[in-house]
């Protein structure tokens, strides 16, 4: 197997959207694994420009086994009133526009990584990031390719670990050191059964004067829910392999 593993220059705010927020709008403080292959796949279909984006992004999820970002530097989230327009024609008087809360989040770099079952497109995909416009989160989340890596990865057989990444978390997780914020996220862009799931993830942060900070981790390795990869020599990451209703949440 091989990995991308790439870090992006944050140009201005982004915002990830939490899915179940909407008024609010809340945000993510990294891409989610579907905010990865999504990224991943707009960048192969702009490149290419040959296929319907869905197809690349069917082909995309085919082709990863796992993915996911963790935060490089310092990361601050505010919340802002923003005025959204909610129609174009109305009488004098009229209400255009309505006030809504959102979130945005501000990191100098984050950075991502997939591992692909295969390396059949591992140079497209290297390729599409290096000179394909992207975002990150929302349209107005504009980033920059800083460096861009591939490497060998592997499935390994572990007791314990220590990672940046996030990890698929539970009643049953056991953290041996280290903090971390957990987040409700999609692992696909694309809806497989009739809802879509939400899973729960502890990504790997600490607090101080309401500014986050990248944390390594330690967790124990739970053979029968996880699996671990190891990304080049020295990163390992933690993918989940069995839906638990303790760790899952439902959008309809």
């Amino acid at each position: 197997m091989k990995a991308i593993v790439a870090r992006l220059r944050l140009n201005s705010l982004y915002s990830i959207r939490i899915p179940f927020t909407w008024q609010s709008s809340l945000t993510y403080p990294v891409l989610p694994p579907s905010a990865v292959i999504g990224l991943i796949a707009n960048c192969i279909q702009r490149y290419k420009n040959d296929k319907h984006p869905t197809e690349y992004l069917e082909m995309i999820e085919e082709k990863i086994v796992w993915a996911g970002s963790r935060l490089l530097s310092p990361c601050i989230i505010k919340s802002f009133i923003t005025s959204a327009i909610v129609k174009w024609e109305d009488e004098i008087g009229g209400k255009f526009t309505n006030a809504l809360g959102r979130q945005f989040a501000y990191t100098k770099e984050i950075e991502i990584a997939a591992i692909f079952k295969d390396d059949t497109i591992i140079n497209d995909v290297e390729f599409s990031l290096k000179y394909s416009p992207f975002t990150c989160g929302d349209s107005e989340s504009i980033s920059s390719l800083e460096s861009i890596e591939i490497k060998n990865a592997e499935k390994v057989n572990m007791e314990e670990i220590d990672t940046f990444y996030p990890i698929p978390f539970n009643k049953d997780t056991q953290i041996l050191s280290g903090k971390g914020q957990i987040f409700f996220m999609h692992e696909r862009c694309k809806k497989t059964e009739e809802d879509f799931p939400l899973f729960s993830y502890l990504v790997p942060l600490t607090q101080k004067n309401k500014v986050l900070y990248p944390e390594l981790i330690r967790v124990k390795v739970m053979k029968n829910t996880n699996e671990v990869f190891l990304i080049g020599d020295r990163t390992f990451v933690i993918k989940r392999v069995q839906t638990s209703k303790q760790n899952t949440v439902r959008k309809k």
